[in-house]
């Protein structure tokens, strides 16, 4: 269960999203701190990974939650439709309130009709024929700048968000390497077509359980942000 994205069916949560989600609201908390520095009208719009699901997107918000409020103004997810027209108008509203915005969008954000908004404008695909996403950051920054003649800064967190390995917390450690032990053990016993994945408890502290789950009822669901 190796994406950080979350988005894996059935599991309660996929090993590294937490830390993941560390990082992007840390990171937040910083860019914001460094363009409040400024006189300036200035937006900042951070693209994160996500291409149909929007939690690690969504972990931005944490920076405003516990993070005395240095969090993104706006947040785009890829659960709802992109609209250019609303998306600037939002912009402008907040600028309007404050001298600067922070925008937080999944790299997955599509129109109305599904096609990405970040969609490469190639023939290339990834390994699964998926279009390539990319420079969605630096796009919306260019039709923002074009319509509110604000200072804009476009920043792609990229690969960061899956490798920084210094936000890593012990948990997240822990479970990865049980997976990886649980799914030896299963496979020496025989096991095949299986994931191992998360069972928790909360209501009396934290406790996390590891089980098998059937390939088919894991393969082509997402868990989506509801």
């Amino acid at each position: 269960p190796k994406t950080i994205d979350n988005d894996l069916f059935g599991t309660d949560h996929c090993p590294g999203f937490g830390s993941a989600a560390k990082f992007i609201a840390t990171t937040c908390m910083e860019i914001d701190k460094d363009t409040d520095v400024y006189d300036t009208e200035m937006v900042t719009v951070v693209e994160i990974m996500g291409r149909h699901a929007g939690w690690l997107t969504a972990s931005a918000a944490l920076a405003t939650e516990y993070g005395h409020g240095c969090g993104p103004d706006l947040i785009y997810l890829p659960e709802r439709d992109f609209d250019l027209d609303r998306f600037t108008e939002d912009v402008r509203k907040v600028l309007k309130q404050k001298h600067n915005v922070l925008v937080a969008v999944s790299e997955g954000v599509h129109y109305a009709d599904g096609s990405f908004v970040s969609e490469a404008k190639t023939s290339a695909t990834d390994g699964f024929g998926h279009a390539q996403l990319g420079g969605l950051a630096a796009l919306l920054a260019s039709i923002v700048k074009e319509k509110t003649g604000a200072k804009v800064r476009g920043i792609e967190l990229s690969l960061l968000q899956r490798c920084a390995a210094h936000c890593a917390s012990g948990r997240d450690i822990e479970e990865s390497f049980n997976s990886g032990k649980v799914a030896v053990e299963s496979a020496i016993a025989g096991e095949s077509g299986k994931m191992v994945g998360f069972r928790c408890e909360r209501e009396n502290g934290y406790v996390c359980h590891y089980e098998l789950f059937d390939l088919e009822k894991v393969a082509n669901f997402e868990q989506k942000v509801p």
